[in-house]
């Protein structure tokens, strides 16, 4: 993951919001933007992740399942976790970074 600012991480999570929504839409999920973020945000247990990216399965085909993981991925690393203070991962690797000074 590249270095990115604290704006640059707040836009990057306004996209993945809406290609999220737009994945719902289109795999006809029951599941809503806010169900993943707090599964996100509440996760516990390592497959937890997982359970993310059943919100989205409807049996597609590995290009569809290859696109929900990279997206799902995506959210997980730049919307917020509870254990990590209410920050994402993203946030975290720049705090990180700039205790450091890199």
């Amino acid at each position: 993951m590249q270095a990115e600012s604290k704006q640059q991480i707040l836009e990057r999570r306004k996209e993945i919001e809406q290609e999220l929504v737009e994945m719902l839409r289109e795999t006809e999920s029951d599941f809503t933007l806010d169900h993943v973020r707090d599964a996100i945000f509440n996760e516990k247990e390592s497959d937890d992740m997982m359970k993310v990216v059943a919100m989205f399965d409807r049996g597609g085909d590995a290009t569809e399942i290859e696109n929900v993981l990279e997206l799902v991925s995506d959210a997980w690393n730049y919307f917020p976790h509870k254990v990590l203070g209410g920050i994402s991962p993203a946030e975290k690797l720049l705090e990180h970074r700039n205790k450091s000074g890199n």
